[in-house]
């Protein structure tokens, strides 16, 4: 017997991060969980056959269950934040890509997940006016106060401080990786552009950022900005493409 689907699927929108949620749950909850329950009810059990005046061993039982406890409470630090992390970011994602979807009816090929070397690229984006990554940063917003980011051209600030990890280098590091393997994959050289989104924010930009090569946009605005660029691609060109990354992703 074989399975009757010929290739892969492609990804989902924030497939990755679907993955490392329920290995996480699974590592560090749903397993620890009955083991501690397990302990416990041993150490009851030695505790009524003491009652009962069966010769027990309570002080052992209760030492090890205290000892498995202790194990995974230590394990558990920080596991809810990093789950609830791993939530929003998925919420993100998938939020971002049903807006990169609607760029489908204007020809375009939209991936999501595209796995690399040790990374993944959130989105990518095939149209005719070019090859573009998106990054989703899904950042937690403040209870008050103002919800806005600005960005330079080289960076982005919040509260006019710089968010660890520069997104901007991270997505520009992503579209030379991507040029590069469509580069062995088709032969040709392609130019491949950056976007950065942040799903729930409001983005202000500076005016040097005009001439930039990193876009950072509020998720809305990307489909409006890819299809209101220069077509720089022909469709030939577009379904090339599409067919060397889908085959890329599908042999993964």
């Amino acid at each position: 017997m074989k399975s009757p689907l010929k290739a892969k699927p492609l990804n989902n929108p924030a497939e990755s991060l679907e993955r490392r949620l329920y290995d996480l749950a699974l590592d560090r909850v749903l397993v620890p969980i009955p083991i501690c329950i397990l302990f416990v009810f041993m150490a009851i059990v030695e505790w009524y056959r003491w009652y009962v005046d069966v010769p027990p061993q309570p002080l052992l039982m209760s030492v090890l269950a205290v000892c498995v406890i202790a194990y995974f409470a230590f394990r558990f630090r920080g596991v809810w934040r990093e789950i609830k992390q791993l939530k929003q970011g998925i919420a993100g994602e998938k939020a971002v890509g049903q807006f990169l979807e609607r760029l489908r009816t204007d020809g375009a090929y939209v991936f999501h997940d595209v796995p690399g070397d040790k990374f993944n690229l959130d989105h990518v984006v095939i149209h005719g006016s070019g090859i573009y990554v998106v990054e989703t940063k899904t950042l937690s917003k403040p209870d008050r106060g103002k919800t806005e980011l600005h960005f330079d051209g080289l960076e982005v600030h919040r509260n006019d401080k710089p968010l660890p990890m520069n997104p901007v280098l991270q997505v520009s590091a992503a579209s030379a990786w991507l040029a590069e393997l469509l580069k062995e994959s088709t032969g040709n050289r392609y130019s491949v552009r950056g976007l950065v989104t942040f799903p729930g924010w409001y983005i202000r930009s500076s005016k040097n950022t005009f001439s930039a090569s990193i876009w950072v946009l509020n998720p809305k605005a990307i489909p409006s900005f890819i299809s209101s660029q220069q077509l720089v691609l022909t469709s030939e060109e577009v379904n090339l493409i599409k067919f060397h990354l889908d085959r890329y992703i599908r042999a993964r």
